[in-house]
């Protein structure tokens, strides 16, 4: 007699209180769709814009539904529990998940903050931990990483949104100092090109600046790199393999959000058009910024190949890359010989893998009853 193997409950976290939230549901969508359902059930989790968590049912076909009228719950982060608890009373026990894949873009997300929640609840996950997210989401900080660990990256510079706002004339004076037009100016928090803007003069730059700040408490501002733009996906805990290197090829000045999501035009080349030693290269840094920055099971690592020099330029990380049809994360993996259904499974395996791991470390000291006694009685 054959008893039919327990399907593995996966709770798909999406949205988010994040500019990055759109983005997120086409991402979910497309991971719960190709997630095998003889070996998993997907438990869709929604996160509103406002921070309310919200389970899908049965009666939920669409994602948007579920952040309209699913049943609140909330995380709790008694790892005793392990389970999201109904707020109401219409739900009458816990919802339990064996594993979690974050599937949330930017801020309360991608940074390290649900991350945080998911250790201190006991539950595995699929990622980077806390920091590894957090330092992949702060652009400033994993540029300060990458230059510790030799890896080349083009000139930018940092600045405090209070900076910004009460010292603009000497803010503008320090980029003017030393950088030449045209330059990019982003929110250093968050992904998917929101907030970004490359400013060809003084009264761009001020426009640019001002909008980046609605973002993020930080603002970065980089040189303007002209050069092909290649990403390498990453795969793996302690020893992570990189795919074949691609190129985005926009139809836009540069690849923006409209570029990215909006609109069609912008071509997708895998695998990119570059020489054996090359893809070498490109292969060895993408491994070496994932461990810089201590990511854990996936990362989309994004270059420059300069047009002038032809040096390879290190641009960002992103620990949680778009997961839509048309993401060059699974991409790049279908292209290196695995398919997007596989990945899933790759990813999920690597998550139980490191909640192991996790498992194996002492949180307490076990001291002898006397030494134990005579530290209470003192």
């Amino acid at each position: 007699m054959t008893t039919e193997k327990k399907r593995l409950r996966v709770g798909v976290l999406f949205g988010g209180r994040s500019g990055e939230h759109e983005v997120s549901l086409i991402s979910a969508a497309s991971v719960i769709q190709a997630l095998d359902p003889e070996k998993y059930e997907p438990v869709p989790i929604g996160i509103t814009k406002d921070g309310q968590w919200l389970a899908g049912t049965a009666a939920h076909k669409m994602l948007p539904e579920i952040l309209r009228s699913g049943e609140r719950v909330m995380l709790s982060a008694d790892p005793n529990v392990a389970a999201l608890v109904p707020v109401s009373n219409s739900r009458p026990d816990a919802l339990r998940v064996d594993v979690v894949f974050p599937v949330l873009h930017g801020t309360y997300g991608e940074d390290g903050t649900v991350q945080g929640l998911l250790d201190l609840a006991g539950l595995p996950f699929v990622g980077s931990g806390v920091l590894g997210s957090a330092v992949g989401m702060d652009k400033d900080m994993q540029k300060r990483l990458f230059l510790q660990a030799k890896l080349p990256v083009g000139d930018f510079l940092a600045i405090p949104r209070a900076a910004w706002e009460n010292s603009r004339g000497k803010v503008l004076t320090a980029i003017r100092k030393k950088f030449r037009f045209p330059v990019f100016v982003k929110p250093a928090t968050l992904g998917s090109s929101v907030g970004m803007t490359k400013a060809h003069d003084v009264k761009e730059l001020e426009a640019a600046m001002d909008l980046a700040a609605e973002f993020a408490q930080k603002l970065l501002v980089e040189k303007a790199i002209r050069g092909r733009e290649i990403e390498v996906s990453v795969l793996g805990n302690d020893e992570p393999k990189a795919s074949i290197p691609g190129e985005i090829v926009p139809h836009r000045e540069f690849y923006d959000y409209a570029a990215k999501y909006l609109e069609e035009g912008t071509r997708l080349l895998i695998p990119a058009k570059l020489n054996r030693a090359q893809v070498k290269r490109f292969q060895e840094f993408a491994v070496r910024a994932f461990r810089s920055l201590e990511c854990l099971g996936m990362a989309r690592v994004d270059f420059f190949l300069e047009h002038r020099t032809g040096k390879i330029l290190l641009n960002e990380i992103n620990t949680i890359p778009g997961f839509t049809s048309i993401s060059m994360y699974p991409k790049l993996w279908e292209a290196s010989g695995l398919s997007y259904r596989n990945l899933l499974d790759r990813l999920i395996e690597l998550a139980l893998a490191q909640h192991r791991e996790k498992q194996r470390t002492k949180y307490t000291i076990e001291l002898p009853a006397a030494a134990s006694s005579s530290s209470l009685e003192g």
